[in-house]
C-alpha cells in the first residue's frame, strides 16, 4: 500500500521548473532514499511533501491525506529530523521531547510513556536529564531522531541524519534507525551524501535530475543496470570504437584522462579489454557502485556537488522566491 504518492508534481520559481510531473510511489514500511545533485529539485520535492512549500501543479498525497487541501492532517503523520539541528541546547533532553509532545497535544500519560520508550531505544536514558549543551554531535542527532518518532508518525523524513558524524557514531545512528523502523513500523524517506548509507539502508532509491526522477530501483538491480564490473584504464589515446566493439563490453565513457568501461565477466574479458588498448599506464577493476550509478545517470559525481543546504534553509530561500 502507497503511504506517499504523488502525480504530475511540479514546482516552478518564476520561469525554472524546479521539478517536473513528478510520478512516485513510496510504500509503508519503505525504506526510500531520494538522492540527486544540488540544484536538480530534491529538497524542492522534499519540501513540498511535508507541506514547507505549495506545488505549482499535481498532486502528492502523504498517508492518504493531500498536501496542498490537508497540510495539517499531513503534518500531525509525518516526523521531520532536519539537518539543521533545532535542538534547544538550554533544555535537557527530556525537556526537549517534553515539549514537542506538547506541541503535538499528546496526552500526558502517554506523553511519558513514549518519552521514556524512546530515550531507551536511543541509549540516552542515562542522560535525558544533563542539558543538550553538554551533549555530543552524535548524542544531539540521535535525540532528533527520537524526538522525530515521538508522536508515532506514519512517515520519518531524514535530511542528511548522519552529515559530519564520525564513522563509528554514523553506524550507531544508523542502527538506531533500523531499529525504529522494525519497532515503529515507520516508512522513512532520506536523503543523504554519504553512497554506501543508501546502498545498506535503502529499500529503493530514486535519483532525480533537473526535476525529474531519472532512475528508480533497489540498490542492487540499479548497481547490475551498468551491465558489469567497471575496469578504468590511464591511456593517453584510447580507441573508444574498439573497446565499444568488444561483445563483453557495455558502456565505455571518458573522464579526466581515464576510460571506463563496463564489462560483463570480466574475470574472463579483461585480456581482451587490455588488448583492444595499447599503451594502457595504469588498470583499475571494481564491481559497480551506487557513485557508478549516479554517475551514469546524472553526468556527475555526488560528492562534487559539496554537502549542500539542509531543508530549512532551502525552505527559507524558497519562500523568497529561490529554488
Amino acid at each position: 500500500m502507497a503511504i506517499v504518492e504523488t502525480s504530475h508534481l511540479r514546482r516552478e520559481f518564476g520561469k525554472l521548473v524546479a521539478v517536473h510531473d513528478l510520478d512516485l510511489r513510496i510504500e509503508r514500511g519503505e525504506v526510500f532514499g531520494l538522492l540527486g545533485p544540488n540544484g536538480a529539485g530534491k529538497t524542492t520535492t522534499i519540501l513540498m511533501l511535508v507541506t514547507l512549500l505549495k506545488p505549482s501543479g499535481g498532486v502528492a498525497r502523504v498517508n492518504g491525506f493531500d498536501i496542498a487541501r490537508e497540510p495539517a492532517k499531513v503534518r500531525q503523520s509525518i516526523g521531520i529530523v532536519f539537518q539543521d539541528q533545532t535542538l534547544d541546547t538550554l533544555l535537557t533532553g527530556r525537556e526537549n521531547m517534553l515539549l514537542h509532545a506538547r506541541l503535538y497535544g499528546m496526552p500526558r500519560g502517554l506523553r511519558e510513556k513514549r518519552i521514556a520508550e524512546l530515550l531507551h531505544l536511543v541509549d540516552l536514558h542515562n542522560r535525558a536529564d544533563d542539558a543538550v549543551k553538554k551533549y555530543s554531535g552524535g548524542m544531539r542527532r540521535r535525540l532528533e531522531i527520537a524526538r522525530g518518532l515521538l508522536h508515532r508518525p506514519v512517515v520519518l523524513f531524514l535530511d542528511e541524519p548522519t552529515l559530519g558524524l564520525d564513522p563509528q557514531t554514523r553506524a550507531h545512528t544508523w542502527e538506531y534507525i533500523k531499529r525504529m523502523v522494525r519497532e515503529e513500523g515507520t516508512t522513512v524517506i532520506l536523503t543523504t551524501h554519504y553512497m554506501d548509507e543508501a546502498d545498506l539502508m535503502c529499500d529503493r532509491i530514486g535519483i532525480i535530475d533537473h526535476g525529474r526522477i531519472v532512475a528508480l530501483d533497489t540498490p542492487r538491480a540499479l548497481k547490475a543496470s551498468l551491465g558489469g564490473d567497471v575496469v578504468r584504464l590511464k591511456v593517453a589515446d584510447a580507441p573508444l570504437a574498439a573497446l565499444r566493439a568488444l561483445p563483453a563490453v557495455t558502456r565505455v565513457e571518458v573522464k579526466d584522462g581515464w576510460v571506463e568501461a563496463s564489462v560483463t565477466e570480466v574475470h574472463r574479458h579483461l585480456a581482451a579489454v587490455l588488448a583492444a588498448v595499447p599503451g594502457v599506464e595504469s588498470v583499475e577493476v571494481h564491481s559497480p557502485t551506487l557513485d557508478d550509478v549516479f554517475l551514469k545517470f546524472t553526468g556527475r559525481e555526488y560528492r562534487e556537488e559539496g554537502e549542500g543546504e539542509g531543508w530549512m534553509e532551502a525552505a527559507f530561500k524558497a519562500s523568497q522566491g529561490g529554488r
